[in-house]
């Protein structure tokens, strides 16, 4: 099957993923419709990758080396000890992982693109009309076009999910993630923390995890999520899917991080929380799906707009890329659009069903019903992450 016209909506990570399947899986016409009108490459924040899933997506040319990113190779366990500056050291568990900063994957993503997809920013599509063989696609702006098939990769917000699966809701985890990234020069002493080591700071009621990234430019950022519930007062709309961009936050919730960095945190750790500038500081309440099907008639689902796995699972940028490896895979091994997208539908909706029920269980383990943690040595630790992990899916999903 060759040639046709594809629309892919979203143009981040999972969107420029998916346009490149599609060149390469063989449609003739590709536009991608991009509501953001910035730079995404402006984005800092960090994501890791687990060596084995790089080198899965190395080989079928969707990452390369020149990407930049630093190297991890353990994670260690640490909770509040008394004044001991990084706390008690818990146990280590192998990590071996790439980290990333978000904006400059996405700009090499972006590269990769060939200059014939139609790329379009600042462009909102509204509405799709189904029937017959193809969709009409309308953008704000009146514009309609006809394509063989829509890709929604418009994230967790998806318009092209509401119209494919209706009937999915996001469904609240009952706690946030607070995100904070600054340039690692800030960081005093920071020679007491191991470049490759990935830290965990946990504590009843939550974690917190930390590691550096590249900044794209040959320096280093200090890169950290903190989980927990929200105070009473947070102020946020939590019916729907929502966030806190950079320098949005209120008072009551700036104020429970911390909080948290101050009790909770041994005070090396807590630090950072305090050295994160309210424009580097943004917040992420926690939600869940997975469409029942990632295809329907001519819509395909990819990225969040499929799946949204609570971050604890340390795949979802994996998985973005894993469902345009299955696409293109589709698209060139199939004689019709029908026979490609039930493939792929096939492969891709098991996957992502299985990465909500790993990222629930984990934020049950690490989060909402925390173990003892202060009374927990390096063979407690191993038996609850045996426990937690095991389907052994943490970073992600081989790809077969």
């Amino acid at each position: 099957m060759r040639g046709g016209r594809v629309a892919v909506v979203g143009g981040s990570i999972a969107g420029c993923a998916s346009a490149l399947a599609a060149y390469r899986g063989g449609a003739e016409e590709i536009t991608v419709f991009e509501r953001a009108s910035e730079q995404l490459a402006d984005r800092g924040v960090g994501l890791a990758m687990h060596n084995a899933r790089y080198a899965e997506l190395e080989a079928r040319a969707f990452l390369d080396p020149s990407m930049p990113w630093l190297q991890l190779k353990r994670r260690c366990w640490y909770v509040r000890d008394g004044a001991e500056p990084m706390g008690r050291l818990v146990g280590t568990l192998p990590f071996p992982f790439r980290t990333y900063n978000w904006g400059p994957l996405w700009r090499e993503l972006r590269d990769r693109v060939p200059a014939s997809v139609d790329f379009r920013a600042g462009a909102i599509v509204e509405r799709f009309e189904l029937g017959g063989p193809g969709v009409e696609l309308t953008t704000a702006g009146g514009g309609t076009e006809r394509f063989d098939i829509v890709v929604g990769a418009d994230g967790y917000r998806s318009t092209v999910r509401a119209a494919a699966c209706p009937e999915v809701r996001p469904q609240y985890a009952g706690y946030l993630a607070w995100r904070g990234s600054f340039p690692v020069e800030r960081l005093p002493d920071a020679g007491r923390w191991p470049a490759e080591d990935c830290v965990y700071a946990v504590f009843p009621g939550g974690h917190a995890v930390i590691y550096r990234i590249p900044d794209g430019r040959g320096g280093r950022r200090v890169n950290w999520v903190l989980y927990s519930a929200p105070p009473s007062d947070h102020g946020l709309p939590l019916d729907s899917p929502t966030s806190l961009p950079p320098g949005t936050l209120t008072d009551a919730l700036r104020d429970r991080a911390l909080e948290i960095a101050d009790t909770q945190l041994a005070p090396f750790w807590g630090q950072l929380i305090h050295l994160t500038e309210p424009g580097e500081l943004f917040v992420q309440p926690m939600y869940d799906f997975s469409a029942p099907r990632y295809a329907s008639g001519r819509l395909v689902l990819t990225g969040d707009a499929a799946t949204v796995a609570r971050p604890h699972t340390g795949g979802g940028a994996v998985k973005a890329l894993q469902d345009a490896t299955a696409l293109e895979s589709a698209l060139a091994s199939a004689t019709s659009w029908p026979e490609a997208l039930a493939a792929y539908d096939a492969e891709r909706s098991p996957i992502g069903r299985g990465m909500v029920e790993l990222g629930r269980t984990l934020g049950l383990g690490l989060v909402q019903q925390t173990p003892d943690w202060s009374a927990m040595d390096q063979n407690g630790l191993d038996s609850y992450w045996q426990q937690a992990d095991g389907s052994g899916t943490f970073g992600g999903h081989r790809i077969p």
